[in-house]
């Protein structure tokens, strides 16, 4: 999954025109799996199921989410220490959220407090030019290593409640392990 420089390789293929590029697509079953080989991480992942189980209570169904940071990347290795959160932008149509709701969605603090997800997100019924810039931004801003300027990929993962369910059931049924 990683390169030598311990990141999502960018592109898979060596023509650098292949379309096999980030961001990866991948469901959650598989990502849970891929990721989910350290305590750490395990806690990590079920956050971000339990953060996924939040949007859906808002009526968030609809969408994908890319997911990135050092959680993606062989920090382990790389800085000799586990994970501490996963990065997420969440693209989706806008529903019909409250403004409570919109605010709980805003509330960063908490949002990392409780589900160790850093949370952003991008409307997908934007005016398409802002839609363009923000998800230019987002890419440009995860594309490289922040530290190091190494380009890397990520992964898209679609939103889907029933997949999730069982992601979150292996997950439970990982036997805890040494990291």
């Amino acid at each position: 999954m990683w390169n030598l420089s311990g990141v999502i390789p960018p592109i898979k293929d060596i023509d650098g025109a292949s379309v096999n590029r980030s961001p990866y697509k991948i469901d959650i079953l598989t990502f849970v799996q891929q990721f989910g080989f350290s305590d750490d991480r395990i806690a990590i992942l079920s956050g971000f199921l339990y953060y996924r189980e939040f949007l859906y209570k808002l009526g968030i169904t609809d969408g994908f989410q890319w997911v990135n940071g050092s959680f993606t990347e062989d920090i382990e290795r790389l800085r000799d220490r586990p994970p501490n959160d996963i990065d997420v932008v969440s693209f989706f149509r806008e529903s019909a959220l409250t403004d409570e709701q919109q605010d709980q969605l805003l509330d960063g603090e908490t949002i990392k407090s409780q589900y160790r997800v850093d949370g952003y997100f991008v409307l997908l019924d934007e005016d398409p030019t802002e839609l363009v810039e923000r998800t230019a931004y987002w890419y440009s801003m995860w594309s490289h290593q922040r530290d190091t300027y190494i380009w890397k990929g990520f992964y898209q993962v679609p939103l889907s409640p029933d997949e999730d369910k069982q992601a979150l059931e292996w997950l439970l049924g990982v036997q805890p392990c040494k990291n």
